[in-house]
């Protein structure tokens, strides 16, 4: 059993929440940002989109079924998204201190302090989410009694995408068609969902010049951050779309892909966090419940004349997606490998594959 301590968080807005602790005791600093999910709380903490962030799980349940083994497979994390967990602090409203559940080896709270993260609960997070909502994902920190104040970190002045990129080439994969896959802070189950679909794949840190590759496809992943920081990335982008290979991208890749075809973004005002944002594929009725997490978004007016939106979100009409009109090359904001969260858009993956084979 914890001891409890006592801890706090304060927002840049003045705002101080009393709570106490639970993991890893040292005061941090973040963006503090929410997430709606009911289940996939090791997933949500070892998303790499979320670093450099203080996550608010809303759900008042967490940690009543642990955290499963970290086992390895083809360097691949077995149950997680990547091979640690990727937010600065965790912020709930009630903490299971039993856990139960056929494959828990540790309490969340064991993790937390093995990965020296702290974890903070007895928060109020429906008045938090109130906040964040109104004024928007703000910064802040968590701070224990005993130990030196620190200041507010803004993590988008920081190129968050290096911090979590690999930094070697790996290869996965014995299969006929090669992926040449741009690492921007990847979750493990995109590879996973690559993998099932028999291809070879060779991943590379985000900017790596690929273009000196031999490869049939491209893939930009996901990541963190502000995507301004990844002007390499977007070059090597650039060059790659002509030589008019299939090129998918997702969420950061979603991003990097639009301004390499001239695009720009914006910083949306508390992002997409959640495992039941509805997406309508434009030209069409069908509308796809999808998992998201990220805090910038596709400006859809700086499209060029041959790009267009591919998908746009129900709830507030931002963009969701890009396709190229007459070449191979498209994207989505959403996560459809989304583990955990709805499979509904997991075809957006075998689309790629039929592109690649009709090359």
């Amino acid at each position: 059993m914890y001891k409890s301590k006592p801890a706090q968080l304060v927002l840049e807005d003045g705002t101080v929440l009393q709570g106490k602790s639970f993991g890893y005791e040292i005061p941090v600093s973040g963006e503090v940002v929410f997430n709606t999910a009911m289940v996939g709380y090791p997933e949500s903490l070892t998303d790499p989109s979320y670093s450099g962030q203080i996550l608010t799980v809303t759900y008042p349940l967490i940690g009543n079924y642990g955290v499963p083994d970290e086992s390895i497979n083809n360097r691949l994390s077995v149950f997680f998204e990547s091979e640690k967990i990727q937010v600065t602090g965790l912020v709930i409203s009630d903490y299971s201190f039993q856990f139960s559940h056929w494959n828990a080896k540790k309490s969340l709270g064991d993790w937390l302090i093995e990965n020296k993260i702290p974890g903070i609960y007895g928060i109020d997070t429906r008045e938090l989410t109130k906040i964040l909502r109104e004024k928007g994902s703000i910064k802040g920190k968590i701070l224990f009694p005993d130990m030196d104040n620190i200041d507010f970190v803004d993590p988008n002045l920081e190129n968050q995408v290096a911090k979590t990129s690999c930094t070697e080439v790996i290869r996965y994969g014995n299969g006929s068609k090669t992926i040449a896959l741009v690492d921007c802070g990847i979750k493990h189950n995109i590879i996973r969902c690559l993998l099932k679909r028999d291809v070879n794949i060779i991943r590379v840190p985000w900017n790596y010049d690929f273009n000196t590759l031999n490869y049939d496809a491209l893939f930009i992943s996901n990541g963190p951050g502000n995507p301004e920081f990844c002007g390499e990335t977007v070059e090597h982008i650039r060059q790659a779309l002509n030589k008019e290979q299939p090129v998918f991208g997702i969420c950061m890749g979603n991003q990097l892909l639009a301004v390499a075809g001239g695009a720009s973004t914006y910083k949306l005002k508390y992002g997409h966090r959640s495992h039941n944002q509805p997406v309508q594929m434009v030209g069409t009725n069908r509308c796809f419940i999808t998992s998201q997490n990220h805090g910038f978004a596709v400006d859809n007016n700086t499209l060029g004349s041959d790009w267009e939106p591919l998908f746009i979100n129900m709830n507030d009409g931002t963009n969701e997606g890009i396709r190229h009109k007459s070449k191979p090359f498209f994207s989505a904001q959403f996560h459809p490998e989304a583990s955990s969260g709805p499979v509904d858009t997991e075809f957006l993956f075998d689309d790629f594959l039929k592109m690649i084979n009709t090359k």
